[in-house]
């Protein structure tokens, strides 16, 4: 762990174990703007108008992964973390970066980032901390902005047939659905970066193309992005009973002609002065992954990388 330079940025924390390393802006955030496997190319996108930038009136994207607040307003989700950000050290490879109060808000956000020993998980935790005088009902958001060109990969639970007659059916969610499926305005069932497959849904990054975004319950556990190479996976879970933002997404995803974005969205909570919520994942990298194209590719390569 060190403090290092970092395109225009004097301070930002570097952490590394010889397989992988993170670097974490600390002149403005909570942020990690470069993930990478040793030796490896940044998997994260970044806006190079607006590296080394701090102290801007208003919000910017730069890249990385970043902690916004649903749901979505022009207000409190884009508030300018433009300010310097403290940063303490939980382990070797291991820290934990506060950021200012947002007085105008009543809420103060918190970035956890665990790299283990050996390899390159990362486990990730967003606290948001109600420092207001009234209950304040918010969800913490973890967006991952990643670099153009790759495709990504959301698995889908497995298929059942009709139950066909009562006889056939083994309790009444044989009846229901069992998949929750949220379309942004701009979102068409025409658009060719989209493949809805029997057992995934990959989307294409395309540098020609603009916004396009979904959003899911997603009890399946990850999602990865594959990019010339090199294969990023962010692993969560869902709580079967708690209510997600933006009609039950616990996970949402977004791409337009400049970057990939993957989304994770915790519980939506209402949080008395002094309360706080949570939000947890893991990210994880390989490197050498050939080129899937067809959903027996991703069985055959990318499931035993993923582990499910």
């Amino acid at each position: 762990m060190e403090v290092v330079e970092y395109r225009g940025w004097k301070n930002n924390l570097k952490l590394s174990n010889g397989d992988a390393e993170l670097v974490v802006t600390l002149d403005v955030g909570p942020r990690v703007i470069d993930y990478r496997l040793a030796g490896g190319v940044n998997v994260m996108k970044q806006y190079a108008e607006h590296m080394g930038g701090t102290g801007e009136p208003e919000w910017q994207i730069r890249g990385g992964h970043r902690f916004w607040l649903a749901p979505e307003d022009l207000t409190r989700t884009y508030f300018a973390d433009n300010r310097p950000v403290k940063h303490e050290a939980l382990g070797p490879h291991a820290a934990r970066i506060v950021a200012p109060p947002e007085e105008e808000y009543g809420v103060q956000k918190t970035m956890e980032l665990r790299l283990a020993d050996s390899g390159s998980r990362v486990e990730v935790k967003l606290r948001v901390t109600n420092t207001g005088k009234e209950p304040a009902t918010l969800a913490p958001w973890g967006p991952t902005v990643l670099a153009p060109g790759g495709m990504e990969i959301i698995p889908l639970p497995a298929k059942s047939p009709h139950p066909g007659s009562v006889k056939n059916a083994k309790s009444p969610e044989d009846y229901g659905p069992n998949q929750e499926f949220v379309l942004w305005p701009y979102f068409d069932f025409t658009d060719s970066r989209w493949t809805f497959g029997s057992r995934y849904i990959f989307l294409r990054q395309d540098v020609t193309k603009g916004p396009t975004k979904i959003g899911l319950a997603h009890r399946m556990g990850w999602v990865a992005y594959l990019n010339s190479g090199t294969l990023f996976v962010k692993r969560f879970d869902y709580r079967e009973g708690a209510t997600y933002p933006d009609r039950g997404t616990r996970y949402q995803t977004f791409t337009y002609q400049e970057m990939l974005e993957m989304e994770t969205v915790g519980e939506l909570v209402t949080l008395r002065p002094g309360q706080a919520a949570e939000l947890d994942e893991s990210w994880e990298l390989f490197g050498n992954v050939p080129p899937v194209r067809t959903e027996d590719d991703v069985d055959r390569v990318i499931l035993p990388l993923v582990g499910r």
